[in-house]
């Protein structure tokens, strides 16, 4: 699934997450991955989480030049990407995850894009 909110269209900026859900035991790890392709030379990358029934929530900023860890979630930005690496997961982690490339939650939006990725640890493989 694919959301964009904009004030204007801007082709130069697009967030991609290939997988749709990854299953993994209680314990374990996992990675989520989310593609970006942008004209800026320092992009600002977002990771959200939203539970069943629960608005979507921040966990994590990453840019070129910044490092931020919380808790179990670990992010790196790569050339093209910024993946989401979810440590000794729980199934309270079970959840869509979302990667933006822009703050989605402000006071003006403008070019924001986001997609979604689930995870679900109650069906591993």
């Amino acid at each position: 699934m694919y959301f964009y909110l904009s004030s204007e269209c801007r082709g130069e900026e697009k967030i991609d997450q290939p997988n749709n859900q990854i299953c993994e035991s209680e314990g374990g790890s996992v990675t989520l991955h989310c593609k970006y392709k942008t004209a800026s030379a320092q992009p600002d990358l977002f990771w959200y989480i939203q539970r069943v029934n629960d608005f979507p929530k921040y966990i994590l900023r990453r840019s070129k030049y910044g490092t931020e860890f919380q808790e179990r979630f670990q992010s790196e930005v790569k050339l093209d990407s910024v993946p989401l690496i979810i440590h000794d997961v729980h199934v309270s982690d079970s959840a869509v995850y979302y990667c933006a490339l822009k703050p989605t939650v402000t006071k003006q939006t403008q070019h924001s894009h986001k997609n979604n990725q689930s995870y679900d640890n109650m069906n591993p493989k």
